[in-house]
């Protein structure tokens, strides 16, 4: 039985992924409006009602602008952690509360693993200026999924977490040189900058170069911004710290896109 990895898009205007398996379906983090979602699902083939769950790494509006509707809709198990959800509350409409809106929510604890149907769920901290966001790894059928696309710096838990990786879905969000240079604000620029910022590609190349055990079939470099980031860039960063660990079997590098959803990874 195949396990699935589908990017519906991944990017500062919303990030979500479907990660499947023969019995259940995941939705990680829903970023996009609920009907851009659905829109997008079902252009891959993928029906929105056959979803078993949504998993929230963290409150920021690229990855839950589209919660609320979906919740509504779906009436399927919504899975955060408290801080995110108290977060993420505030910026309901007053009348609304978080038990109105999420009926069947299952808060999680950072750190911690819980299942949706046959598809284990581990979460870990990350270094993001959020409430208290985390990172995923998904195992089904002898499969691994990582999927991290928020982190200022590669911490040593993070690094440990995403090892064994079959699919590698991980943050290349900017070129220093064109963050520095570009239209941002300057407090911005030090924001994404930061140890809670976002990870560029240099870290990321560093990454691959001294820490990364070189086993995933697929590296997805995702969260890619459209004004500080050029795809080539991202690329040939990463396509040289992987090196001669690139093969036709391992390391199969690809790029989430932000504007359409990818075609679906399958082991």
């Amino acid at each position: 039985m195949a396990v699935g990895v589908t990017i519906l898009g991944s990017g500062s205007r919303g990030n979500s992924t479907v990660v499947s398996s023969a019995r259940t379906r995941i939705l990680v983090d829903a970023g996009f409006s609920c009907r851009e979602t659905f829109r997008r699902m079902r252009e891959i083939g993928l029906e929105p009602t056959q979803l078993d769950g949504i998993v929230i790494s963290h409150e920021h509006s690229d990855h839950v602008s589209g919660l609320a509707v979906m919740a509504k809709k779906l009436n399927i198990p919504i899975f955060l952690n408290e801080a995110t959800c108290d977060a993420w509350a505030r910026s309901l409409p007053d009348a609304q509360s978080p038990d109105a809106v999420l009926k069947k929510r299952e808060n999680f604890q950072s750190g911690r693993s819980f299942c949706v149907g046959d598809i284990e769920v581990r979460t870990f901290t990350i270094p993001h200026d959020a409430a208290d966001p985390v990172g995923f790894t998904f195992r089904a059928e002898g499969v691994k999924i990582g999927i991290v696309t928020d982190l200022g710096y590669m911490a040593a838990n993070v690094a440990e977490q995403i090892r064994g990786c079959d699919v590698l879905m991980i943050e290349s969000n900017h070129d220093l040189e064109m963050l520095r240079g570009g239209p941002y604000p300057w407090s911005v620029k030090q924001r994404v900058m930061s140890r809670v910022g976002h990870l560029s590609n240099t870290a990321l190349g560093e990454f691959f170069t001294s820490d990364y055990d070189g086993r995933a079939t697929f590296v997805v470099l995702a969260h890619l911004s459209e004004q500080n980031n050029h795809p080539e860039l991202a690329r040939r960063s990463a396509e040289d710290a992987l090196g001669p660990r690139r093969d036709l079997v391992h390391n199969r590098l690809m790029l989430a896109s932000q504007s359409q959803a990818m075609a679906t990874l399958t082991l």
